[in-house]
């Protein structure tokens, strides 16, 4: 296989791929939705059978990411076991539980003249996604795609790509054993990165919308350089805002989970705003719940007067997504000053309220201008698994089309279906 690929451009290798995802997403669009879960089924016995070949080439890939010199966070998104395996498997499951969106009737209504008008969920077609060091991405996206009715074009970073490859493997054999097309998942077999560009260019026509997930340079290259319509956040700058009628205890738990359980995810907390009027009461005690952690505190003058052991923060600190034991705080005179604060560095993607107070927490909700936003519960909740979506295939955070987790439903368009009985417009 390798040495066919290197005998073709790779112009020519994407324009093939992009045909033959065009060609499978026909039939995925029209597949029965039993055949489909059918298929996803298939997939994750096929996933855990290979559990071996994917952990053998996740050790490849870690280790040559060691050698590269990849920072705790970035290996720690690339690293497999076998309970993550086994996480990917229950993944694929879980999807096949979710209602099939195609051909659901969004509405419906008659007008006047007798003609009955349906509005009715259809696939989006072919859809690319472009990631870097997260092999769990090439099971979800596939599977989520899938389940959705469309094929998929799979460029994963050459970090992982051992990984990714053993992954793709079992989903091609999901497919077969389902009897649909094996190129419904495709990926892309070369780490040329011109092959990002013909993605970016749209495959001949035949890509219909870039999911990118990875770091601000990709997700920057793909809103510049694309040519179709996009699903993207440049980053996931967290906040969570410590309210003057914050539970302090909760708090503790809340925050500490946020940013800890795992720092490189696109929901970790980034930026800790408090209240000025617990900041005495509550602040030192979330602080130190951190450092104990071995979490370095970056802090305003107040918090650095107040708390021990904290470095000064720079402006740069609070725009900065450090997906890493590092946490950044400040405080501020009230919830406004919180609200202005997210407004002007965030992005979009997650923030939380901690506060016993109702008022504070609808203003919170209804005035902060981003894709999730959470009262009283960690922000890594920010997933489509834990939305009950089975799995996402990103966060978006545009305000077209999808936002948020980007789930089954989210991967949808929809055409309108009109029935007559002779009717004729005058």
């Amino acid at each position: 296989m390798l040495e066919v690929v290197e005998a073709r451009t790779t112009e020519d290798l994407m324009a093939e791929i992009g045909q033959r995802a065009r060609a499978a997403g026909r039939v995925l669009a029209t597949a029965p939705a039993e055949q489909k879960d059918r298929a996803l089924r298939e997939m994750a016995q096929a996933v855990r059978l290979a559990t071996a070949d994917i952990l053998a080439g996740n050790a490849r890939d870690v280790e040559a990411m060691k050698a590269n010199g990849q920072t705790a966070a970035f290996l720690d998104r690339g690293t497999l076991n076998e309970e993550r395996i086994e996480a990917i498997a229950n993944a694929l499951e879980d999807i096949v539980a979710l209602e099939d969106p195609v051909g659901s009737v969004i509405a419906a209504w008659e007008r006047p003249n007798g003609l009955k008008i349906e509005r009715v969920r259809t696939p989006l077609g072919v859809i690319g996604v472009i990631y870097e060091s997260r092999p769990n991405v090439t099971a979800d996206a596939g599977a989520l795609c899938l389940k959705a009715g469309n094929a998929v074009v799979l460029r994963g970073g050459s970090d992982t790509i051992h990984s990714n490859r053993a992954i793709h493997a079992a989903l091609q054999n999901g497919l077969k054993e389902a009897g649909l097309p094996e190129d419904a998942i495709q990926i892309v077999p070369v780490t040329d990165r011109a092959a990002v560009g013909d993605m970016l260019k749209g495959l001949g026509g035949n890509l219909d919308v870039i999911v990118p997930r990875g770091g601000r340079s990709l997700v920057e290259r793909v809103q510049t350089e694309a040519r179709v319509p996009v699903f993207a956040h440049l980053e996931g700058l967290v906040h969570i805002f410590l309210d003057k009628e914050a539970d302090l205890s909760q708090s503790i738990d809340i925050v500490v989970n946020s940013k800890l359980r795992r720092t490189g995810i696109c929901g970790a907390l980034e930026t800790l705003l408090v209240d000025e009027q617990v900041a005495h009461s509550h602040m030192p005690a979330i602080v130190k719940a951190l450092q104990d952690r071995n979490c370095e505190i970056r802090g305003c003058d107040v918090v650095r007067d107040i708390c021990e052991n904290v470095i000064p923060a720079s402006e740069q600190d609070w725009s900065t997504e450090y997906l890493d034991m590092i946490l950044s705080v400040k405080v501020v005179p009230d919830l406004d000053a919180a609200m202005d604060h997210i407004a002007t560095y965030g992005s979009n993607h997650t923030d939380c309220i901690l506060t016993e107070d109702g008022d504070a927490a609808a203003r919170f909700q209804a005035e902060v201008d981003s894709a999730i936003v959470l009262h009283n519960a960690s922000t890594q909740f920010a997933d489509g698994g834990e939305f009950g979506m089975g799995a996402e295939i990103g966060i978006a955070t545009g305000r077209m089309h999808a936002r948020g987790p980007v789930g089954v439903e989210q991967l949808t368009s929809f055409k309108y279906k009109v029935h007559g009985t002779g009717q004729t417009r005058p």
